[in-house]
């Protein structure tokens, strides 16, 4: 039944057809979506004390005018008017930019009212907003929408104001009663007031809370229930591993897991025995042991009859891979295969073979394992390395390779917990939060771009002792849009000042795939001592040798990444640095600095970058697994986030979300998403 909520916003006073399209440019067409539309923030007008007023903060100030208005034309419609104030205890300026009518509306011993930025040394308001007279009874808090086309915000806050008043009491609370009682939320109905119009700042920080809760709560009904579908959906295989024999491999191990790749072992382990496919994330900062923990699971696999797979991003990636599994795994017995782009005809047919008829246990490799040649006779556990370098289709034939095989993805870009959560939601995941014994701690130092002749004096001082060294920039070739160290040039001038005792390589995306594997396999072999490089080399390259790194221009660079390019270094029993030339302008530029050279903890690190960059960001580019939220904040409502999971875990298992009456509201949403059939839609 149709109710005032899906009246077309044509019924309010003022909204004609012109005007009606340019609302439904913003997406509103009806009552209900101009009122769920939330400003992005409001414009305090409460008057303030200057004393408390931080330099740069907007402020709302009334006083007595204390001078003459003194107007200055500065050129073609440009005027600057200033006035003294006493506002309080003390005398300021106001200062008007291009308003130079209000020269006569300004009279000295009057009382005015001015709002604009505070600036502290000067003593001086920039003003934007001026009336006549004492503060008035206007609301302390203005919405500010996010508008576009010829609608101003004056009119859009009238149309909201009636809106308002129209669907009171007409719109359905999704959050039940029971819900806001325990954390104490406002009904729809105050929450929308709120959020719009407050009355003071607690009314609209209670409205603010109310509906981050519910927008993360929605958010993560439709994730557990997603992931509660597809275990039903996916009947998969029961692995019943020879407990026995894994335990062997451990112990043949020549050094002792860390407390949390025992944790993680036995979680992957546990999904194996489950009789759903496994489908879970492992995260570990570089260096955290995710190898040794892929090794011990797909042996478990393999005891228990089913064969293997591994696929990796590049093949220098797969064949350290390879070597790492072999040392541990072919003295138990174990028959590995590689599989790569550069596997020759003859010995790709006896791989492919051998694999069908079941006499290869693991096969390790890239791209090339999903090929449609490729056959296994009973592939049960799927690994997938560094994840995020494949695409949805690549991941999804490899599965397919089998009788719903048990699923695991690496990663070893530390994902902040409140970007796991929404980006992986629907996974388990599993994270490595602890380093091995013994591992040197990578020394890091900021140094200024001035002190680059100084740093090369080191890094042959490296070169001589046979270390080696890489050299990172941000662009590949000259721009004249940015004045950054770009890859040919800094190559050119490396080869011309260290060519002659030591070999320089150049190393950058527009390569062909090949040549960046060859590159890239003469350094590991140490034909190279020096590679010039974007950062196409961040992910996986393991040169145990390579102990020095210069990051140019790294204020260009998030902390992640930085983060990442730092652990190409580090990897062997030398001590190992890692410099950052960098002149940051700005104060989150220099903040990234100095938390690179404070802790060399990825997940810290990534928990920083979030908070300084945003999660739009944190990915370096859109993407499709994280959800846009209208209200909640990924970096400040991390603990309504948990909440919310804990939450909608404990609700679709009970039969009151089910049965009652109340809930029907969030069950409504949920039945009307794709999340009961297991398909996640953002």
């Amino acid at each position: 039944m149709e109710t005032k909520r899906d009246e077309l916003v044509t019924s309010l006073k003022g909204v004609g057809s012109g005007t009606a399209n340019a609302l439904q440019e913003l997406g509103i067409i009806t009552l209900e979506d101009l009122v769920m539309t939330f400003p992005y923030r409001h414009e305090d007008f409460r008057l303030k004390n200057l004393a408390e007023t931080a330099h740069n903060e907007r402020v709302t100030v009334e006083g007595r005018v204390e001078s003459e208005p003194s107007l200055l034309f500065l050129g073609k419609n440009k005027s600057r008017l200033q006035v003294r104030l006493l506002a309080g205890q003390h005398l300021i300026k106001a200062v008007f930019f291009n308003q130079a009518y209000l020269k006569t509306k300004i009279i000295p011993g009057s009382v005015i009212t001015v709002t604009g930025k505070w600036d502290r040394g000067r003593q001086v308001i920039n003003v934007s907003t001026f009336s006549a007279g004492p503060k008035t009874d206007q609301q302390d808090f203005e919405p500010v929408y996010s508008l576009k086309g010829t609608i101003s915000q004056k009119t859009f806050r009238k149309f909201m104001r009636q809106a308002l008043d129209e669907v009171n009491g007409y719109l359905v609370d999704v959050l039940p009663k029971s819900i806001r009682e325990t954390y104490r939320l406002p009904d729809i109905s105050s929450a929308l007031e709120g959020i719009h119009f407050p009355q003071n700042a607690e009314h609209s920080k209670d409205a603010r809370r109310r509906f981050v809760y519910e927008e993360l709560l929605i958010f993560q009904l439709k994730m557990q229930a997603i992931k509660k579908a597809r275990k039903e959906q996916n009947v998969g295989n029961s692995v019943a591993f020879n407990n026995d024999l894994v335990k062997k491999l451990i112990e043949s191990l020549p050094y002792e897991l860390t407390d949390a790749q025992k944790r993680v072992v036995n979680e992957i382990c546990r999904d194996l025995k489950e009789p759903y496919r496994m489908n879970r994330l492992l995260q570990g900062d570089v260096g955290s042991g995710k190898t040794v923990v892929a090794a011990i699971c797909l042996y478990a696999a393999i005891t228990a009859g089913y064969q293997g797979a591994l696929m990796a991003p590049t093949e220098i990636l797969a064949e350290q891979h390879a070597s790492s599994l072999d040392d541990w795994l072919t003295p138990i017995g174990v028959k590995i295969a590689l599989l790569t782009g550069s596997t020759k005809a003859k010995a790709r047919r006896v791989v492919l073979e051998n694999l069908e008829a079941g006499n290869i246990d693991l096969l390790i490799g890239t791209h090339a394992l999903i090929q449609p040649d490729v056959s296994f006779k009973n592939l049960g556990l799927v690994i997938t390395d560094e994840q995020h370098r494949f695409g949805v289709e690549q991941r999804r034939v490899l599965k397919e390779k089998g009788e719903d095989p048990d699923v695991l993805f690496m990663t070893a870009t530390p994902i902040p917990r409140t970007l796991a959560i929404t980006a992986f939601g629907e996974m388990d995941v599993s994270v490595i939060d602890e380093m091995p014994a013994g591992r040197k701690k990578i020394e890091t130092h900021w140094m200024k771009q001035d002190q680059l002749h100084k740093l090369i004096v080191r890094l042959k001082k490296e070169l001589a002792n046979g270390r080696q060294a890489y050299i990172i920039c941000p662009l590949i070739e000259e721009s004249e849009k940015l004045d950054v160290q770009n890859a040919v040039d800094v190559y050119n001038m490396m080869a011309t000042d260290l060519g002659k005792d030591y070999s320089v390589g150049l190393m950058h995306g527009r390569l062909h795939p090949y040549e960046k594997e060859q590159v890239m396999r003469d350094f590991s072999e140490g034909k190279v001592q020096v590679l010039v490089s974007t950062t196409v080399v961040e992910v996986g390259v393991n040169v145990p040798n390579a102990t020095f790194m210069i990051i140019l221009d790294a204020e260009r660079f998030g902390l992640a990444q930085l983060h990442q390019l730092r652990g190409r270094v580090g990897r062997g029993e030398h001590q190992s640095y890692c410099i950052l030339l960098a002149d940051p302008k700005s104060e989150e530029g220099k903040e990234r600095m100095i938390s690179m050279t404070e802790t060399n903890d990825g997940f810290a690190l990534a928990e920083k970058d979030l908070e300084l960059r945003g999660p739009g960001d944190f990915f370096g580019r859109k993407q499709s697994g994280l959800p846009e939220f209208k209200v909640a904040d990924l970096v400040h409502d991390y603990r309504a986030l948990n909440t919310a999971k804990v939450d909608a875990e404990s609700l679709l298992n009970s039969d009151s979300f089910w049965q009652s009456e109340e809930m029907e509201g969030l069950r409504n949403i949920l039945i009307n998403s794709k999340a009961l059939d297991g398909e996640r839609i953002d």
